[in-house]
């Protein structure tokens, strides 16, 4: 069993975020109500750049790399980490990073991806 303090910080500061969290071990949790999980890559893993077919998702760094949080539902969410790119793995669509304020800091449509500048607050998800 894993503990909190064995936990990755972007692990526990998601589960502490959004309510419904399952630790699958350090580094993944899920988010099953939400269709959702994070996943930080180890460090012998190379940078996350796999966003899964069907999926829209959150990275904490530039260029889809670092922790990464998918959805598999198409909606409006809280990505519980840092988002510095977003991707768009659907086939339809677009995904949008916005500021508390609703602005909108980053588009990827259906197949693409995008960098991030500012604050994200939710992921917003158009079919």
């Amino acid at each position: 069993m894993t503990t909190t303090d064995q936990l990755h910080p972007d692990i526990a500061a998601a589960l502490a975020e959004i309510p419904g969290g399952v630790v699958i071990d350090s580094h993944h949790a899920q988010w099953p109500e939400l269709g959702m999980t994070i996943d930080v890559p180890s460090e012998h893993e190379r940078a996350v750049g796999g966003c899964a077919d069907g999926n829209v998702c959150a990275f904490s760094g530039s260029n889809l790399s670092g922790t990464r949080a998918s959805f598999s539902y198409c909606g409006t969410y809280s990505p519980g980490i840092t988002v510095r790119s977003i991707a768009n793995a659907r086939s339809a669509g677009y995904v949008q990073a916005r500021s508390s304020s609703g602005s909108v800091l980053a588009t990827a449509i259906a197949t693409s991806w995008a960098n991030v500048s500012g604050t994200v607050a939710t992921l917003n998800c158009v079919p």
